[in-house]
């Protein structure tokens, strides 16, 4: 009994041992700019994982001899690779070309014959055509610039019935489609976000969390008195923290869901279709201490083929996952070395490299994908644009990296049945515990074996059916002959 008891405490001590383990090697950094990185696998654990990233370099406003940045609060990356910071504090935006070098500073814009300047903004975006969209936050308006900073539009107090007689419109991000419909995501809004015509004028809420109810609260509601019911919090939808438009105008967004839904994939009408069939939902870390509590996501990121990055301001770690769900790596984490960071605020990816703003620092991080990187995302986007045999063969060259990766021979697999090789596809999808994939695949390896034995089959069902008769008119014409005999 008493060994049984030791045995016991011997394997919680282990345990905790790990997750202390865990939790101190996820905040370490190496020399080189390489941050501890793990996974999570089909069970929930934490596995090790080579980096995907690695801090090659720091960008501040005083290496650009434009004075240091202050609280810097958003950024943003077009498509032809030119970055624009947005300096809060100093009410300015930053422009930087792809060698991380400035171009020009804005500050100011002419507003009907007056030089107009910004006020505190939080909130930047820029289209591909390079207009500029600006939340304005301290002026309480959206400015919409040309690429040249000439002053297109402004979007200020709107005027609607679905607002409160007392609402301020207090913009803190804003993107816009390729129609120039403008969503903006506002301080105290808990309807969702706000869509705006190419006009400017409001047009309606979309996206809206649903409310969580906190069930004790919820209970203990039932049977106070209506003073007290008049004190209680009430029940709000959660608010959005961070948004990001991809290619096609659907709107990615990060909340404060506790849920385990924190990330949403808007389309038009304001439904989610975020796709979640991984082993667990997107939300950051799986694993979390009661100090720190579960990831805070306040950024998010959409890259090619499907990808997308989000930013935990909890622990400073990044985690990218697939069109799918699936987790590909995180890097990261809160300190002081080069990789870290102290209050990271914004992301965006530039190519190959990554950018994590520090809004407490005023200081831009740069990351380069590894090998291990490159030739996981290669993976991603060979399988999205249809070349099955390249992605098999990055997915096989990720998993000799990675062992513990398991969704590589998940990646595999998919790849496989693709190409129609549904009896190797099921040995991956076994062996990355992917059920769904297994089912299809061995259906559709059923199936394949019938066709190709439907012949012989048919031949041997005919063949038994004619013995079966056979049988019968024999042992049919021996009773008959029997019966004569008696007679």
């Amino acid at each position: 009994m008493l060994n049984s008891v030791w045995k016991k405490c011997g394997w919680l001590t282990l345990g905790l041992a790990c997750l202390l383990g865990l939790g101190s090697a996820a905040s370490t950094a190496f020399a080189d700019g390489q941050t501890s990185a793990y996974n999570y696998s089909y069970w929930g654990d934490a596995v090790r994982s080579p980096a995907a990233y690695e801090a090659t370099g720091i960008v501040t406003g005083k290496e650009l001899d434009i004075g240091m940045f202050k609280e810097p609060n958003d950024m943003h990356v077009t498509a032809d690779q030119r970055v624009y910071v947005l300096d809060s504090g100093n009410s300015r935006i930053v422009e930087l070309n792809q060698e991380m070098k400035l171009t020009r500073v804005i500050d100011s814009f002419d507003h009907d014959g007056t030089k107009d300047k910004f006020k505190l903004p939080q909130g930047l975006y820029v289209s591909d055509n390079g207009q500029l969209l600006i939340a304005d936050t301290g002026n309480q308006r959206v400015v919409h610039l040309d690429k040249q900073g000439q002053l297109i539009k402004m979007v200020e107090q709107p005027q609607s019935e679905l607002l409160k007689p007392d609402f301020q419109f207090k913009p803190l991000r804003v993107v816009m489609d390729k129609g120039e419909r403008i969503y903006v995501m506002a301080e105290g809004v808990f309807d969702g976000f706000m869509e705006f015509n190419s006009d400017g004028t409001f047009a309606s809420f979309i996206g809206a969390n649903r409310v969580q109810v906190d069930p004790v609260e919820y209970l203990w509601k039932q049977f106070a008195t209506r003073q007290q019911r008049s004190q209680m919090v009430m029940f709000t939808p959660t608010e959005f923290t961070n948004m990001d438009m991809d290619g096609e105008g659907f709107i990615y967004a990060t909340s404060g869901d506790k849920t385990g839904l924190p990330i949403k994939k808007l389309n038009a009408q304001g439904l989610d279709i975020l796709r979640r069939e991984g082993y667990y939902p997107p939300q950051g870390d799986l694993l979390y201490s009661n100090e720190k509590g579960p990831s805070r996501l306040i950024d998010v990121d959409v890259g090619d083929s499907d990808m997308y990055s989000v930013l935990d301001a909890n622990m400073g770690r990044i985690f990218t996952y697939n069109g799918d769900g699936y987790l590909l790596h995180m890097f990261g984490g809160i300190g002081n070395r080069l990789g870290q960071f102290n209050t990271p605020i914004s992301l965006e990816r530039v190519g190959d490299r990554m950018l994590v703003l520090d809004k407490a620092l005023g200081e831009i991080t740069v990351f380069q994908t590894t090998e291990y990187g490159r030739t996981l995302h290669e993976a991603v986007r060979s399988y999205f644009n249809g070349d099955e045999e390249g992605s098999a063969a990055n997915f096989a060259k990720a998993a000799d990296m990675n062992a513990n990766l398991e969704y590589a021979y998940a990646g595999i697999g998919k790849a496989l049945l693709r190409q129609k090789e549904y009896a190797q596809s099921t040995q991956y999808f076994k062996r990355s515990m992917e059920r769904e994939g297994y089912s299809k695949a061995f259906l559709l390896y059923r199936k394949e074996l019938l066709r190709e034995h439907f012949s012989w089959i048919m031949s041997g069902l005919l063949l038994v059916v004619i013995v079966l008769v056979i049988t019968f008119l024999v042992r049919r014409q021996r009773r008959g002959s029997t019966h004569a005999s008696i007679k």
